[in-house]
């Protein structure tokens, strides 16, 4: 049950529901689920050692806010993980993968022509989920996985920055090619860039980081 209520703070965290800086009171998070406040209790000492949330004492406990710079150093962290994930892929696909990966895109172009920001963003997601399982390396996805969910709410705010949903499209496609083509280098190359935050994507970000 605590592993489940965990899960559930932390979607409340990544989609801004719980934004940097709230309390998080475990009466009202347990009534919120329906559940007793043992089972909290745990979930936040979990979401604690994932570094989402911090204990303070008798200031109870906060999500956890980063920093630009700390952010910065996250998202180049992330880019290599992530590249590596679009290295392998291209020799490990297999055909339903492909199909998957193929189909996602299909998917995030269409939601792109509607302009819906969030559901884009959940789309986007799969799109590099789809990849990082392709990958086959389970230390590797769990790694990803944890750095990416301590970054979300920030992941999405790059959303957010103008034109940025065209040019996913075109740097996710190009990442896309790469990989079918089987092309380890280039995919690790363009999914690095694709992830970090470089050029006019960062001074966009930056200026309306807070």
């Amino acid at each position: 049950m605590a592993e489940g209520i965990r899960f559930k703070i932390e979607s409340l965290i990544s989609n801004g529901r719980y934004p940097p800086g709230t309390r998080l009171d475990e009466q009202e998070v347990a009534e919120r689920f329906g559940v007793s406040r043992t089972p909290v209790r745990e979930a936040i000492r979990l979401l604690a050692a994932d570094n989402l949330v911090e204990l303070r004492g008798r200031q109870g406990t906060i999500v956890r806010a980063i920093s630009a710079h700390d952010l910065l150093e996250m998202f180049q962290v992330m880019a290599e993980l992530e590249g590596l994930s679009a290295r392998l892929a291209s020799r490990r696909m297999d055909e339903a993968d492909r199909a998957a990966l193929r189909k996602i895109h299909d998917k995030l172009v269409d939601v792109a022509a509607t302009g819906d920001i969030d559901t884009f963003y959940e789309v986007n997601v799969t799109f590099h989920e789809v990849i990082l399982v392709a990958s086959r390396n389970s230390f590797l996805i769990e790694q990803t996985r944890q750095l990416r969910n301590r970054a979300d709410i920030y992941r999405r705010r790059v959303t957010y920055v103008p034109n940025r949903l065209p040019d996913t499209i075109v740097e996710h496609e190009a990442v896309m090619n790469a990989i079918l083509a089987g092309d380890g280098e280039t995919a690790h190359r363009l999914m690095r860039d694709h992830v970090n935050l470089l050029g006019d994507t960062l001074t966009d970000f930056l200026a309306v980081f807070d």
